[in-house]
């Protein structure tokens, strides 16, 4: 048999007892069958055939990493929230990903790209998890499961559809401004490291003395905007699909920590009931024009995860983890993202999540949550039910008890908003393609879209996808339509 090396450390199976071989199953006799009380063997088969948990239906492909955000000016007058304070350093883990593909997508498909961080705080586990756009395809989340569909694969096929994709988005006109990004020049960011993050939905922030704020999350990257082109990205796909994700490991390995500014657009309260756009709705942006940006402070990446399925296969974030000084919006589609991300991690990596290492803060805990499957922390309270009389915890609503809503009356209906006097689904868009874009951005759009309308889109979807841009812009429509003549 073979002997390790003096000072190596010696196999042992997962309850540490010493393995006897690495290399031969326990046999009658050398060419003899295998022999079930191998527990070993068994033991390796099994938890092989177990290492998989299901991978998340929508940011399945991703890469993340360790770091630390550092508050660089101060915003307490809008918000008390543990990590905003001045001077404040935060231990950070951040997510990045694309959106439609599965584990083994390219990098590089033209797809919007996730940006989740969750911040230890000291009260709690604060997460934000957004793109690298500030809008999304739809403003309620009731469609947000047949958008996912539409631009995953056939189930006839088994192939991606870029007709079920128009086929959603020209049906659904309120995609326009996120489709408009998509298909414009950060449809595809050269590596993550050279992209923006945004919240992008609306939250509320409240300080010390009560009052209440809206919010708009902005994340800059410090390494500057850079994006690949269709051509760019294609041969990226063939020839190193994992692109984006060696490339976060291998900056930070080498030291070239990379890093993002925070800034924020803060909206008074009382502005939201009568300003032009629903300044709720996922569709929409606020012009900088109304609302500036204001410097927060800088997020760096500096440390790499020491096992990728450990710290961001099970990393799990939720906007529902919200730290006192920070409460939610009427952004339908982040109200439904409360429910559906925590439920997706209990399906995925079992209800005790919050144990895993990724997950678990920093904080202490002090929760009356018990039992369930791989759970292995006991409750550190004295009895399991609240309230109790032997020393549990409880609820401090004067400390905590922020006055994070707002008011709303009305009978119960299916609608959207009609109360903002320029909500409508094209106009962002249009504004977009006139006035952020230069003329050669417009040509790649241009370029970018009647390629993609090339590629299998029936004549009925692509007689609409052509109306559909020149909704949004009568003459980059027309010469969209010039590329089908």
């Amino acid at each position: 048999m073979t002997q390790a090396p003096q000072h190596t450390p010696y196999t042992t199976n997962n309850v540490g007892i010493p393995v006897e071989s690495d290399e031969h199953s326990l046999t009658v006799g050398a060419d003899g069958p295998i022999l079930l009380q191998d527990h070993y063997l068994i033991e390796k088969m099994a938890q092989f055939n177990r290492e998989r948990v299901p991978e998340r239906v929508v940011h399945a492909k991703g890469s993340g990493a360790y770091g630390f955000f550092e508050v660089t000016n101060d915003i307490s007058q809008f918000t008390r929230a543990d990590l905003f304070q001045p001077g404040k350093r935060t231990e950070l883990l951040a997510r990045f990903s694309t959106v439609a593909g599965e584990q083994g997508s390219p990098d590089t498909w033209r797809d919007p790209r996730g940006f989740a961080l969750k911040f230890y705080t000291e009260q709690g586990n604060y997460d934000l998890v957004g793109n690298n756009t500030p809008v999304f395809f739809v403003r309620d989340t009731i469609k947000f499961q047949d958008f996912i569909r539409s631009q995953k694969r056939h189930p006839a096929t088994g192939l991606r559809s870029n007709d079920m994709q128009w086929d959603f988005w020209t049906l659904s006109p309120e995609s326009a401004h996120q489709v408009t990004w998509l298909m414009g020049d950060r449809g595809i960011p050269k590596t993550y490291r050279h992209m923006n993050g945004y919240g992008s939905h609306t939250y509320m922030w409240i300080n010390g003395a009560g009052e209440r704020f809206w919010v708009k999350y902005h994340f800059k990257t410090d390494q500057g905007i850079e994006c690949l082109t269709q051509a760019e990205a294609d041969e990226l796909a063939g020839s190193d699909g994992d692109k984006h994700r060696r490339d976060l490991h291998e900056s930070i390995e080498s030291g070239n920590a990379p890093s993002w500014s925070l800034k924020v657009q803060i909206m008074p309260f009382e502005d939201a009931a009568d300003y032009r756009f629903n300044p709720f709705d996922l569709t929409k942006v606020w012009p900088h024009g109304d609302y500036p940006l204001i410097d927060v402070g800088r997020m760096t990446l500096n440390r790499n995860p020491d096992d990728y399925f450990v710290h961001i296969e099970q990393a799990a974030f939720e906007p529902s983890n919200l730290v006192p000084g920070i409460g939610p919006s009427p952004d339908k589609m982040l109200l439904g993202r409360l429910f559906s991300y925590p439920d997706t991690h209990r399906y995925r990596i079992g209800p005790n999540y919050a144990q895993l290492p990724p997950n678990r803060p920093h904080s202490q805990v002090n929760s009356y949550a018990k039992d369930g499957p791989m759970r292995y922390e006991a409750s550190n309270t004295a009895r399991p039910y609240a309230p109790n009389s032997y020393g549990g915890p409880a609820a401090d609503y004067a400390r905590f008890g922020d006055p994070a809503s707002w008011q709303t009356a009305g009978e119960l209906v299916r609608e959207a908003t009609k109360s903002h006097r320029e909500d409508d689904d094209f106009g962002q868009a249009g504004t977009m393609v006139r006035e952020v874009l230069d003329d050669p951005a417009r040509d790649r759009l241009v370029s970018n879209v009647t390629g993609h309308l090339k590629t299998d889109v029936s004549r009925s979807v692509l007689d609409r996808a052509l109306r559909y841009w020149q909704h949004v812009d009568k003459e980059l429509g027309d010469r969209i339509a010039a590329g089908f003549e």
